[in-house]
Formats: structure tokens, sequence, C-alpha cells
């Protein structure tokens, strides 16, 4: 099982025992206010066993999220391949349970999980997309080096103007135009 550990993180992979523990963040009005609604018992389940299977066929998924300290459970972090505009990206996401808000973890988990994405799994380039008026995830994006280079009208999300941010391997590790 792969787990992944930053300074306060530990991110692994889900297990079907993780259910209650991502009910709890994907179903909480406030954590998902920028996705079209919270989820229900049978879209948390969905989640679950897609990332389960992701990891069987794809080599990565979303991840659980735990602080270090004392293992509680406190967000969701990694890849899912998604057609955005046109085509298929390796798109980095990150959900924090709202209650860990502005300590950094989105961050920190993201940065671990960008590090995986380009290390192991040898992605060349990495996206991130989220709802325009999504202040904190625009600035984590920008914190991991990420450009903001296109937008769209998003049909999974509602019609919102949705961000495309993207950072490259060369970009990532500071090879940019050598």
């Amino acid at each position: 099982m792969l787990t992944i550990t930053t300074e306060r993180l530990l991110i692994r992979e889900y297990k079907e025992s993780d259910f209650e523990e991502l009910k709890m963040l994907l179903s909480d009005s406030e954590t998902m206010r920028f996705w079209p609604q919270p989820f229900d018992d049978d879209q948390v389940h969905s989640w679950l066993e897609k990332n389960i299977r992701n990891y069987q066929d794809m080599g990565c998924g979303r991840w659980a999220v735990f602080l270090k300290a004392n293992r509680k459970f406190v967000g969701d972090c990694g890849f899912m391949r998604y057609k955005i505009i046109d085509h298929f990206e390796n798109d980095l996401g990150y959900i924090i349970h709202h209650p860990y808000w502005h300590r950094g973890y989105g961050y920190e988990a993201a940065k671990a999980c960008l590090e995986y994405g380009f290390g192991s799994l040898k992605f060349d380039s990495v996206c991130a997309n989220m709802a325009h008026d999504h202040l904190a995830s625009q600035k984590v994006a920008e914190k991991l080096g990420m450009k903001r280079e296109a937008q769209f009208m998003n049909p999974r999300n509602r019609n919102l103007l949705t961000y495309v941010y993207r950072i490259s391997r060369n970009e990532a590790s500071g090879k940019e135009g050598n």
C-alpha cells in the first residue's frame, strides 16, 4: 500500500474501511461548497471504489490524508485522469476538511503528491482545475509553481467558470529553458 509522508502528514491509499471518514469530508456542505453539491452515500462509495480501482489500473488515484501526530483524517489529495476542455489530463486535486483549513495542509499534501507524480509516476505535466472563485485552491496551485493557462465553463460543476493551472516536470525541477 502506497504511503507518502511529509513533515506533518501521512498520505495513503484508501481502504474500504475509510468510508465513514471519507463521508464526513465529502458530505460536508462547507468543505464541498466549490463542488456541484456535497456527496451522498452512493457518491462516497463510488469515489472510494473508483480510487481503489485506479491504484491497480493507473498506479495512482486520490489518497487519504491524515495528521501524522494523531492519525486524524483531514482530507483527500492525489490524481485523477479527467477530460478537461478537450484532452485527458493528470489532474491534481486536494480537499481539506474545513475545520483544518488555513493551516497549510492542502499545500503540504499537494506538494508531496506533485513530487510523487513527477518522480515515481513519471508524469510530464500536471494540471489542477478549480472554480474561478476558489481563491484558496488557486493560491495552493500558484504556491506549487503552477501557472493559470486556461479557463472554461465546466459542465461537471454547474457550468461554472473554471480555471486550469499547469506545471511541467521541467518547470517543477527548475530546468525550464535549459
